[in-house]
């Protein structure tokens, strides 16, 4: 399954695109595979979004605002959840990933 992270490329929000920005950096300094997801140019994919993250992460008015993660078709979370799993060091586990495998060490 692959890393999607749905985006809004013609956001006039700083705060969005800051957001955005910093999952997109994140992912590839640790060469994470992943798909960009623009929902102001596909429509389905939008609505897609819209309907597959879960009722009690949709804010009281409006739509959820990106940047949305997926894994596949399992929502991991936004950005408060990236950001909080960034911090916490489970970002690989937030994202329904293995974690990265760690350099082995040279035998003496």
């Amino acid at each position: 399954m692959a890393i999607r992270v749905y985006i809004a490329s013609s956001s006039g929000s700083v705060v969005i695109k800051k957001r955005q920005q910093a999952i997109i950096g994140f992912l590839e300094a640790n060469r994470i595979t992943f798909e960009e997801v623009d929902i102001t140019m596909m429509e389905d994919q939008r609505l897609w979004m819209y309907q597959n993250i879960p009722e009690e992460k949709h804010p009281e008015k409006g739509n959820p605002l990106p940047p949305q993660i997926f894994n596949g078709e399992q929502y991991c979370g936004d950005y408060e959840d990236f950001f909080q799993s960034k911090e916490n060091n489970t970002v690989f586990s937030f994202l329904g990933l293995r974690s990265q495998p760690s350099v082995k060490q040279s035998e003496s």
